[in-house]
């Protein structure tokens, strides 16, 4: 999915009234994004996202009929699929793993601040991952810790990449964003975002997030 030529489509989904209500005062603060719609559950997340084409969902975790893991697996069937930000609370980091694997971009916590909300919009549409600071630690901790297990086969997946490409990861997992990977070795945005989509796709990597976890389990930023 490209970046999106005009303001950029978000689609807000949880359970509660007002957290919806508080992310859409947020968003409509920004001349470039615009709110296409709400859903209160993962059903309707799911045909809003079909019928509404948003370029970016921001998504609740526990909802009824349909939590935000399965919307977010259904999500990444849809062509075009959007892109998705989790938003969770900071005793959810059991779900991270599974999200990331059903295909959301980014993470933030509950409690994150006006701009960082819409930065984490706005770098989802751009094609980058987001994540809390918090949420980043943890989870590195926990899924990318170079054990040797992971250490060795991590490195025999990426024996794929060209040296270039290496750093490039080497830069996604330092978690530059493409405009920072650009500048930090001397190359275009647009041949900066090549790289990073020929990698996912060697890899087999849905989303920038589980190419920085691969790198930092095969100890590239050591």
């Amino acid at each position: 999915m490209t970046s999106p030529a005009g303001p950029i489509k978000a689609l807000i989904v949880d359970d509660e009234w007002m957290v919806r209500s508080m992310l859409r005062t947020i968003m409509e603060t920004a001349p470039d994004i615009t709110v296409t719609g709400e859903a209160s559950d993962g059903v309707q997340a799911v045909d809003l996202a079909r019928t509404l084409r948003p370029d970016v969902v921001l998504m609740d975790i526990r909802m009824p009929r349909g939590d935000g893991l399965a919307a977010t697996e259904r999500m990444a069937r849809l062509d075009p699929p959007p892109y998705v930000v989790v938003l969770t609370t900071f005793d959810l980091d059991e779900y991270v793993h599974t999200a990331l694997r059903n295909g959301a971009v980014g993470f933030l916590l509950k409690d994150a601040s006006a701009d960082d909300l819409l930065a984490a919009v706005r770098s989802a549409a751009r094609g980058d991952a987001m994540i809390s600071p918090r949420v980043t630690r943890r989870l590195l901790r926990r899924f990318a810790e170079p054990t040797p297990d992971r250490h060795r086969d991590a490195e025999r997946r990426l024996a794929v990449l060209t040296g270039k490409e290496r750093q490039v990861l080497v830069a996604v997992g330092g978690g530059l964003s493409n405009t920072e990977i650009a500048a930090t070795l001397y190359m275009s945005e647009a041949t900066a975002k090549t790289h990073v989509s020929r990698i996912l796709a060697k890899l087999g990597l849905a989303n920038r997030v589980q190419a920085a976890i691969l790198a930092h389990q095969a100890g590239l930023l050591d």
